[in-house]
């Protein structure tokens, strides 16, 4: 079980809880339970009965649904700090995607009942809940106007700007690990993967990013000015 200090700071820096006061955090931290998978372990699948929401503290998980001709859609991969669940956890109805462990995983995780028992006497941690939903669905809103109003260069350079934001820190020069293939990229983006690639070099060539594997220092101004954020 993680340390009783690490397991408040992971919890704290969660978008779901940032900003709560301590003794909110230390009601949450009491209430979770530690969880592990190992790498390409099914976390749940899409369909089956939510009870918990889920926070990572080590390892990456990928979240896809299964396509009619079978196919697998990768929409998220997700890493330390961030959460995955919460839908089927708040409204008691069934999971919407499969989660996956990409890596080894070391999460918490907190059930419905101790959700419920804790936003009752805690009204701040339902208030963060509600913010955390809407901006959820401001998310998938900016997501849809991406892919159909611009170019696949402009979603490119609005995804990496969206995960630069979401790692957190200052500056212009951000470096990621996307911790993902063009393939799931690709999906992702609403793009083949030839296509993504392509938008890649394109960005890498204009000085937006610096291409090494899976990481990707970015360049923040010159990537605003690509997806028409200048």
């Amino acid at each position: 079980m993680q340390q009783p200090k690490a397991l408040r700071d992971l919890i704290a820096r969660t978008p779901l809880f940032t900003g709560l006061d301590a003794a909110d955090i230390d009601a949450i931290a009491a209430a979770v339970r530690e969880t592990r998978f190992d790498a390409g372990e099914l976390i749940f699948s899409r369909g089956d009965k939510g009870q918990d929401i889920f926070i990572i503290a080590e390892g990456r998980v990928r979240l896809s649904i299964l396509t009619s001709e079978g196919r697998e859609l990768s929409f998220a991969q997700i890493g330390s700090g961030d959460l995955f669940g919460e839908i089927a956890m708040l409204d008691a109805g069934v999971r919407t995607a499969d989660a996956t462990a990409a890596t080894k995983v070391v999460a918490v995780a907190l059930s419905k009942a101790a959700y419920i028992r804790i936003a009752a006497t805690r009204p701040a941690v339902g208030e963060a809940m509600t913010r955390f939903l809407c901006g959820r669905i401001r998310d998938a809103d900016n997501q849809l106007e991406s892919i159909a109003l611009y170019p696949i260069e402009g979603r490119l350079a609005r995804f990496l700007i969206a995960a630069a934001a979401q790692r957190g820190g200052g500056g212009n020069l951000v470096m990621l690990d996307i911790g993902m293939s063009q393939n799931d990229l690709a999906l992702l983006v609403g793009a083949s993967r030839p296509k993504v690639n392509a938008a890649l070099s394109m960005l890498e060539e204009n000085g937006a990013i610096t291409r090494s594997g899976t990481r990707i220092e970015c360049d923040l101004a010159a990537l605003r000015l690509i997806a028409g954020n200048e």
